[in-house]
């Protein structure tokens, strides 16, 4: 089970810089056909939109469970360390809240903007919400997993997790 869900996220890795690749080769194409041929791709502003939400989404998911999210513990470490592991999962049933808060959100946008097709790439408009449910799909299993298990919330995660 480990191994499947360390392939999972390799793959979100691997399609992550897959799509920021093709953005920068579409936007580097696009600026080199518009001002040196005064000529463009009609459709690269809204497919390197469209990627970069995609990118963003994923990648929260992806910071979120390495533990690299911008995180202040000093304190509670420093003046309640007993309180630490309680506060810890407060925070992440705050996260799990915020998350499904994320998702229905998307959700709904994303059912209410699928038939809204995009006349110049022909895609529909809900898949610029799609990457919000994704994403609240992941970042919610990761919440829910570091709820019921605390001692994995370090900043960075033990090697064993890792294997």
């Amino acid at each position: 089970m480990r191994r499947l869900i360390e392939a999972i996220w390799s793959i979100i890795d691997v399609l992550m810089a897959v799509i920021l690749a093709a953005m920068i080769a579409l936007v580097f194409a696009n600026v080199v056909l518009r001002y040196g041929f005064s000529s463009g791709i009609r459709q690269s502003v809204e497919l390197a939109r469209l990627w970069f939400v995609w990118i963003v989404m994923l990648g929260a998911a992806v910071v979120l469970r390495r533990g690299e999210h911008l995180a202040v513990a000093e304190f509670s470490e420093a003046l309640m360390p007993r309180a630490v592991p309680i506060l810890r999962r407060l925070c992440w049933f705050v996260v799990l809240m915020a998350v499904g808060m994320l998702f229905i959100g998307a959700l709904n946008q994303t059912v209410a903007n699928w038939k809204n097709i995009s006349p110049l790439t022909g895609l529909p408009s809900g898949l610029f919400y799609l990457a919000g449910v994704v994403s609240a799909v992941l970042m919610g299993v990761i919440a829910v997993a570091r709820f019921i298990h605390p001692m994995n919330v370090d900043a960075r995660m033990p090697e064993d997790i890792h294997q």
